[in-house]
């Protein structure tokens, strides 16, 4: 069992397999990108199995990957398969923008993959073509209908920004009532590559529920663990549930259960902070295997108590792209 030094059980790994993504989103990079790592930094498959499985034997139950785009990584399908053979690893996950995904959907089906997160901040073409900078709206919701038709556990991730697509908030519930699916409202980052920066924001998780209200005023908490990172919510006569996470006012601190492993090997035990550790250059060399679990242990051991300390002790936290910290 991991456990850091305020306590707190890690047991939810994030596994990052590229920094790379398809989309060009104006809240997470500039338009003409970011300079994305060379193929020989990123951990390859067989390090990512290793990495995982050694994780898993110190405790880790629930691993979702994540990216950049995963499904950019074409080799994915390899990390996924092996993932399921691991004793004690009760839940994998994947976090998408559904692009690329439609070609695996039958496999991900068979593996028992079923908790699928897709990245969708605007259920209007227009608006969605313009924040992403790319023409991928059509595939995407294709895609989307798809997995929620085929018993897939979706929940849709959609970033609030000012000025952007607030117009989209009512519309996107009122299109997904009808389906099984979690609608989840985040709070602006500033992990954008450098491109924009700021100190507070309009849209906290507090005002998308005033502004959800106005239009839905019937609706009811729900329970959820204790490590959630989304306070969640129902609408009367939905099917759906919406979700806030308050990912700038970092109000989940106390209880988080998470770590980071990035494409190119570092820790982050917090999203906030900086790196602890790079495993890709352990992994690679004499220590091996002892080395890992023996870094793994001293970040595990010397995480900030809340994102807000964590950010103090980083003070260049959001130059970063969240592509490259691993979604």
């Amino acid at each position: 069992m991991l456990v850091d030094n305020h306590n707190r059980t890690i047991n939810y790994l994030r596994l990052a397999v590229t920094d790379r993504c398809n989309l060009r989103c104006n809240y997470c990079m500039p338009a003409e990108g970011i300079n994305f790592v060379k193929n020989d930094k990123l951990l390859t498959i067989e390090e990512l199995k290793q990495l995982a499985e050694i994780l898993v034997r110190q405790g880790i139950d629930k691993i979702r990957i994540t990216g950049g785009e995963p499904f950019v990584r074409k080799d994915l399908m390899v990390l996924l398969r092996y993932l399921t053979t691991l004793d004690g690893l009760k839940d994998i996950s994947v976090t998408t923008n559904a692009t690329l995904i439609g070609p695996y959907i039958d496999e991900l089906k068979a593996l028992g993959i079923k908790d699928i997160n897709v990245s969708l901040d605007a259920i209007d073409k227009t608006t969605f073509e313009r924040i992403t900078r790319r023409d991928q709206y059509d595939t995407v919701h294709e895609n989307l209908i798809r997995l929620i038709s085929e018993g897939f556990n979706v929940r849709i991730n959609f970033i609030v920004l000012e000025g952007q697509n607030e117009q989209d908030i009512i519309p996107i519930l009122k299109v997904m009532q009808h389906y099984p699916v979690s609608v989840r409202f985040l709070e602006e980052m500033p992990f954008n590559g450098g491109s924009k920066s700021f100190q507070k924001i309009k849209w906290d998780y507090k005002a998308i529920l005033e502004h959800i209200a106005e239009s839905f005023p019937k609706y009811k908490k729900l329970e959820a663990p204790s490590t959630s990172t989304s306070i969640n919510y129902q609408i009367e006569g939905h099917q759906s549930t919406f979700g806030l996470i308050p990912s700038f006012s970092r109000t989940f601190c106390g209880s988080c259960n998470r770590l980071r492993v990035t494409a190119i090997g570092d820790v982050i035990t917090c999203l906030y902070g900086s790196p602890k550790v790079n495993l890709r250059d352990i992994i690679r060399g004499a220590e091996g295997e002892k080395g890992v679990e023996a870094a793994i242990l001293k970040a595990i051991g010397t995480r900030a108590k809340t994102g807000f300390e964590a950010q103090e002790e980083h003070a260049s936290v959001f130059d970063s792209s969240m592509t490259s910290i691993g979604g």
